[in-house]
């Protein structure tokens, strides 16, 4: 926009009206100034308006407000609705922000866990200007690069986590818990929202076959904010590196840099990537000539998509036309099934999807190390499923896994449903 010194003063020594440049150099900088996302302030007047309701507080400031009217809900209430009213005057700035998506999800869950209606009295304003004589420093703003610290300090309890995986020929763990193998040939997204991208790309396992192996995995982590540059990662087989495709091994040079980091667990066959500023964790592999992927990232990360972004294996499983059929899971490979079975039973007892897609694997290839394969996305699971009742899962025919204790849920909320209808 030009050189700053050589711009003309809004009204020159002669008394002269601003000029069209000036006018609109000074829109610009307000454009700018009141462009930016300020969610932050918005979670430190929340968290500084609930200080002391949740030290105790005042036993007057504790009632009223809510409709369930206990103790501890007005107070919540009032706090949650000046908070609701702060997101919403910076709604348009904070379009793809985490932070900001965040809290709105967190305000509707505290609402509704306070019993608190939309409509009623706000908190007043914190306190501006210099501090009271004797007055202790004010509540710590949120680290906005730490997503587990920020969450669980906005909301009071742990945020949730999903888990999903791609191993093998390939099988693909999403999110809900669904089973497929697949033969996605070529190059196919796992993973495409608002903070991250990744794509698989895979080619036949063997000529002539319908199942296919991951040969390459990018990983894309976009730019946010004040915590990392966007940042690229590649895997190919027989190069893992330990480091982004720019040489660098975190998130660059920004304040919250240090939240994106590159561990290298064993040097050419496992590589993990920490994003602390998403809550997500990252464990590729290289065993048996493939490349397996499992994830565990947060909720609000994993959900912050647009309908343009539908087709993602970790969200909806493999496409009903790439799932392989029973039959064209059940033809003869290398080895024999049986043959299969005994490799796979030493590592994996439980005759689960992990051990079907092992015994697939290694009859298919006729290479026993693909039970490794499947004992590692086993034990990727074990560490990154929130449930463990979930860990196993026993597919159907249609390739659509429940677990038992799925079955249980599903019969154990009908009972509810037909209860609460003919109350």
């Amino acid at each position: 926009m030009g050189n700053q010194g050589q711009s003309p003063s809004p009204r020159s020594p002669h008394g002269s009206p601003p000029t069209l440049s000036t006018l609109t150099l000074l829109l610009l900088l307000c454009g700018h100034a009141h462009s930016q996302c300020k969610i932050l302030r918005c979670n430190a007047e929340y968290v500084s308006s609930t200080l002391s309701l949740r030290s105790g507080g005042s036993p007057g400031a504790l009632r009223g407000g809510g409709r369930g009217g206990g103790v501890g809900s007005g107070g919540f209430c009032r706090a949650l609705r000046s908070y609701a009213l702060c997101t919403r005057r910076t709604a348009r700035t904070c379009r793809g922000d985490l932070a900001f998506h965040s809290a709105v999800h967190g305000i509707e869950d505290l609402m509704i866990q306070h019993n608190c209606s939309r409509q009623g009295p706000t908190a007043p304003p914190p306190p501006r200007g210099p501090a009271l004589p004797g007055a202790g420093p004010g509540p710590p703003t949120p680290d906005p690069c730490d997503y587990e610290g920020r969450y669980s300090r906005l909301h009071g309890r742990p945020p949730g986590f999903l888990h999903c995986a791609s191993f093998g020929d390939p099988h693909v763990r999403s999110f809900h818990h669904h089973f497929h193998t697949c033969r996605v040939q070529g190059a196919w997204p796992l993973l495409d929202n608002d903070f991250l991208f990744v794509q698989a790309t895979s080619s036949p396992v063997a000529s002539g076959a319908n199942a296919t192996t991951t040969r390459k995995l990018t990983i894309i982590f976009k730019n946010m904010q004040e915590c990392i540059d966007q940042k690229v990662y590649q895997a190919e087989v027989d190069n893992l590196p330990a480091a982004f495709e720019d040489g660098s091994i975190n998130g660059g040079d920004r304040p919250g840099g240090s939240s994106l980091s590159i561990q290298t667990a064993n040097p050419g066959s496992h590589v993990e990537i920490q994003a602390a500023y998403i809550g997500t964790t990252i464990i590729i592999r290289q065993t048996a000539g493939q490349l397996s992927f499992s994830i565990k990232v947060a909720e609000d990360v994993a959900r912050a998509f647009s309908a343009e972004q539908d087709l993602q294996l970790c969200v909806g499983g493999c496409p009903p036309s790439q799932r392989l059929s029973r039959s064209e899971r059940n033809r003869r490979g290398a080895i024999t099934v049986d043959t299969a079975r005994q490799l796979c039973k030493e590592g994996l007892p439980v005759e689960d999807a992990y051990f079907q897609s092992c015994v697939f694997d290694v009859s298919i290839s006729g290479d026993p190390n693909f039970t490794v394969t499947a004992q590692a996305a086993l034990e990727d699971a074990r560490a990154f499923l929130p449930d463990l009742e979930k860990l196993h899962l026993f597919p159907s025919d249609a390739g659509v896994p429940l677990s038992p204790a799925t079955f249980l849920t599903l019969f154990l909320s009908g009972l509810f449903v037909l209860w609460f209808c003919f109350q």
